[in-house]
């Protein structure tokens, strides 16, 4: 158990890409972690772009950086909606002046260019934000997976199981 007594903080709300919630969720509880969900609202029923449920366990304002050691951002069309809440923009930007592991994948580029921390950092996502990731100041590159200290990013769900080796080495 790799991850044992690591606490890390996935964030969900509707039309969440459900490969890109679920398999990092599973993969880091499988190695020991401890992953809770943060939704608009807690105790509630989001639901994924394919119908996948998953129950968020607190809101957004509810998480405090200082209790968790990672952050997951999963793609699909939530980060759209997860980007304009300003209680996550200020704990994504908590955790990057901490140089916590911050996980984005797909769309989820989106939380962090509205979070401001991209500017000089290297990056991937999905090509269709590319342009949206170089106007916040990222160096994109096309590649299943990118790390760039403490941020971890990745294109798609067949990239999962290099972006979670990644993920996981750099939370150990």
């Amino acid at each position: 158990m790799r991850l044992a007594g690591k606490k890390v903080i996935s964030l969900v709300h509707h039309d969440f890409e459900d490969l890109e919630l679920w398999y990092p969720i599973l993969r880091l509880r499988e190695e020991g972690a401890i992953v809770d969900l943060a939704g608009e609202e807690a105790n509630v029923k989001y639901i994924g772009k394919y119908g996948v449920p998953a129950e968020s366990d607190y809101a957004y304002g509810d998480i405090k950086a200082e209790e968790y050691d990672a952050i997951l951002v999963p793609g699909g069309w939530a980060p759209d909606k997860i980007r304009r809440f300003p209680e996550v923009l200020s704990l994504v930007q908590q955790m990057d002046q901490a140089k916590k592991p911050i996980g984005q994948i797909c769309h989820a580029g989106w939380v962090l260019a509205s979070a401001k921390i991209l500017q000089g950092k290297k990056v991937t996502s999905t090509p269709g934000i590319k342009d949206d990731m170089e106007n916040a100041g990222a160096i994109w590159s096309d590649e299943p997976v990118v790390t760039d200290g403490h941020l971890i990013s990745s294109r798609r769900p067949p990239d999962l199981p290099d972006y979670l080796r990644e993920f996981i080495k750099v939370l150990e």
